[in-house]
């Protein structure tokens, strides 16, 4: 292999064409191939038949276990310069592994969206109650994916309200966060003089996969909230559902009759959205940016999302469309849209705005370049100034690794 080698712990085998998460994940591994990285993708869960080919991608890839102990002798073996955690869980169950058997790695944690606030604020929405930093400062899933972030040399945040609230409300060293978004190819003048415009499109789309807890109850309060009351304004209008995984209580809300269209798996989402006038996303929980929402922007189709959707996307710069919080200010603003050209085709420019602007491949990239030139010159340095985030791999060593071990040996006895 060559000198840097990057080690992938992958929560899930990344699906790009069902889960953003899936997307994200396939942009971070562009970025390390085109730094000159080898890429060794690794692990515990099960394949699926949407699972992206990363044979194809010139990406190694190996199953590993939990709890077991030839972990230690393959990352002895492969020796990566730079370890990547998708998400705080594989870093809670590998991270002591990396820091025993090849001390000197990286240790880079993408956190996706911050995992703790996705979760508290499903809770606060189930128990009708509003969310509060306080609430979810109490809770254990908190503590420990703060103590994961404190562990890494560097986490990679999506959102700038996450970032805001770890630097703000935590006092978390900005040294160990890096901003870092979807990185996304610039729209050139040619793509966008290829959009089909207004007069072209036609209804509306939700979009979302179905194994998200926030995805399934927007549509949800999409279809017995809000959609009655666009149909009423708009009686021919129709609403596709799309999505890979969706539940049966989705699956049931299939009505022609009142143009309420459940369709399942997009094999082009692209396609999808260029057809589309409006897209739709009332979510009224999750954390972290909605690829969604990006990908909207990238074919031209507007947004009708909430205060939690547009959360931590557009900083500064006005929205892709309309932010609203109730069923009648959500449907006020779809009808809008959908039927004012002027108001819709300014939407569509400020789309344009915020991926050239925001979510520019180029210049994140660059920015990311520096940070781990930076790191790999100076880890030593760096881990020095971190002081809490070695008392908390202390700790860590002390409780997880022997846990660890005892359920390996437990194992062995079975």
């Amino acid at each position: 292999m060559k000198q840097n080698v990057l080690l992938v712990i992958g929560f899930t085998w990344p699906e790009p064409a069902s889960t953003a998460a899936g997307n994200r994940m396939l942009q971070l591994l562009d970025f390390f191939k085109n730094e000159g990285f080898d890429i060794v993708f690794t692990s515990t869960a099960s394949k699926s038949e949407l699972s992206l080919d990363l044979d194809a991608l010139g990406i190694i890839s190996r199953d590993i276990t939990l709890n077991d102990s030839g972990f230690d002798d393959f990352l002895k073996e492969i020796n990566p310069t730079v370890v990547l955690f998708d998400r705080f869980l594989t870093e809670e169950q590998f991270g002591w592994r990396i820091s025993e058997s090849v001390p000197s790695a990286i240790k880079i944690l993408d956190t996706e969206d911050l995992h703790s606030l996705r979760k508290v604020r499903e809770v606060s929405h189930k128990k009708e109650i509003p969310f509060s930093t306080h609430t979810w400062l109490q809770e254990d899933i908190t503590k420990r994916e703060v103590a994961s972030i404190l562990r890494c040399d560097l986490s990679l945040m999506v959102s700038t309200f996450e970032i805001k609230l770890l630097t703000e409300t935590l006092k978390i060293d900005t040294n160990l966060l890096l901003h870092l978004p979807f990185l996304l190819e610039e729209i050139q003048a040619t793509e966008q003089e290829a959009w089909p415009d207004f007069d072209e499109r036609i209804n509306f789309l939700c979009i979302g996969n179905g194994k998200h807890t926030p995805n399934v109850d927007a549509v949800l309060w999409l279809s017995k909230e809000i959609w009655p009351l666009i149909r009423k304004a708009l009686p021919e209008a129709k609403v596709s559902i799309y999505g890979a995984y969706m539940p049966q209580q989705v699956n049931q809300l299939h009505k022609p009759e009142i143009g309420f269209l459940v369709k399942g798996w997009a094999e082009d989402v692209n396609e999808v959205f260029k057809k589309t006038r409006i897209n739709l996303a009332p979510l009224r929980f999750g954390a972290g940016i909605k690829g969604k929402l990006t990908t909207a922007m990238e074919n031209g189709t507007p947004s009708i999302t909430t205060a939690i959707g547009a959360e931590g996307m557009h900083n500064d710069l006005p929205w892709s469309g309309a932010i609203a919080e109730t069923p009648e200010d959500f449907a006020r603003e779809a009808v809008r849209l959908y039927s004012n050209k002027e108001d819709w085709e300014r939407a569509q420019q400020n789309g344009l705005a915020l991926i050239n602007e925001l979510y520019n491949k180029k210049m994140l990239s660059e920015r990311f370049s520096l940070v781990l030139d930076n790191l790999q010159r100076n880890i030593e340095e760096h881990r020095i100034q971190n002081f809490m985030g070695n008392l908390v791999q202390h700790q860590t060593l002390q409780s997880t690794k022997y846990l660890s071990k005892w359920i390996e040996e437990k194992n062995k006895k079975k």
